[in-house]
């Protein structure tokens, strides 16, 4: 065993160095991306009151306002980002969009909203989209923000979504799960009866913090797990620039505080009183860039809080999830989830 975690960690190595362009940015607080009016106050503590604020009232904060002007151009859906950010290009929300049909001709009353990981190409989940289609399930893909056609000409890769600025990191994960909310809300729409989610890596993160304030969903599948989006810049392996970034300006335990409102593991004990919605964790054993000790705390509150959790350990990493067996695995373990969940309601 310890050489195949030997190999795996290599592998992980592998696929980290192969991106040569990321950037260590300079740390900012950016009070301006949490706050209307920023005064003179202590940068620690407006960010300590706004996350009191923020996990106090988290409804609001990830309440969505009504969308009116969806666009559904061939397979294409747009619409007005509830967020809106210094990036023009940002303030329009993405989503591609995978319909499905019953044996009968008929259209699927089932659907599955997908998220994928940090940087992500066009092209990447659309074969589990297509895996649903299969199955009798629509898909809708949701482009996160600063991706694709919503990253601003400066950036080479999506880096405002995860950054050393604090303020701008915590408004680029609102607003994906804001987007998020306003995708369950078109399927709903549209005549969805059951709809569950589906995220990867920061998707993942974007999924569960939906999957808590969003009662529409019925079902959610989380590939890579981990409880506070602060110890993942600080122990992952691909958030590594990140980290070097913040330096010496704050503290781990302060930025954990400071970016709870975007975290997972603070929303256990609210999931669990939504009622009963099957969840899968998805975990790589040998995740350098999800810590496994992390995503053995998320589990480990999930099972305190007594959530419907079904678990599934693959024998490999983050990247190398991407690899055959792994990826066919994965995709199995995925489709056959949620073809079990919607059947049982």
């Amino acid at each position: 065993m310890g050489l195949w975690k030997n190999y795996m960690h290599r592998r992980e190595r592998w696929y980290h160095q192969r991106d040569n362009n990321r950037l260590v940015r300079p740390f900012e607080w950016g009070l301006e991306y949490v706050l209307d009016h920023v005064n003179g106050d202590d940068p620690r503590d407006v960010m300590s009151n706004h996350t009191a604020r923020a996990m106090e009232t988290s409804e609001a904060f990830f309440k969505l306002p009504p969308v009116t002007d969806y666009s559904l151009d061939g397979d294409q859906l747009t619409w007005t980002s509830a967020i809106q950010t210094q990036s023009i290009e940002n303030n329009r929300a993405y989503a591609r969009f995978f319909p499905a049909k019953t044996r009968n001709d008929q259209r699927s009353r089932k659907a599955v909203v997908v998220l994928p990981q940090w940087n992500a190409q066009p092209q990447s989940h659309v074969e589990a989209c297509r895996i649903f289609n299969m199955i009798g399930m629509s898909a809708l893909r949701l482009t996160l923000p600063y991706h694709q056609d919503r990253k601003p000409p400066e950036l080479e890769r999506a880096d405002h979504l995860v950054c050393t600025n604090v303020g701008r990191t915590i408004q680029s994960m609102r607003q994906a799960v804001l987007d998020t909310r306003a995708a369950v809300a078109w399927l709903k729409s549209e005549g969805y009866e059951q709809i569950g989610i589906l995220g990867t890596s920061v998707g993942s993160c974007i999924a569960f913090l939906t999957f808590a304030h969003e009662p529409d969903l019925a079902a959610g599948a989380f590939n890579h797990v981990s409880g506070y989006v602060a110890d993942v810049v600080w122990h992952g392996l691909s958030t590594a620039h990140v980290r070097a970034g913040f330096a010496d300006h704050l503290t781990l335990d302060e930025l954990r505080e400071f970016w709870s409102p975007i975290s997972p593991l603070p929303y256990i004990p609210r999931v669990a009183r939504m009622g009963h919605r099957p969840i899968r964790f998805i975990v790589a054993r040998y995740d350098l860039t999800f810590p496994i000790d992390l995503s053995r705390d998320a589990i480990a509150e999930a099972r305190r809080h007594n959530l419907p959790l079904d678990l599934v350990w693959l024998p490999c990493g983050h990247y190398t999830t991407g690899e055959l067996p792994w990826k066919a695995i994965d995709a199995w373990k995925i489709a056959t989830f949620f073809r079990k969940a919607f059947r049982s309601k």
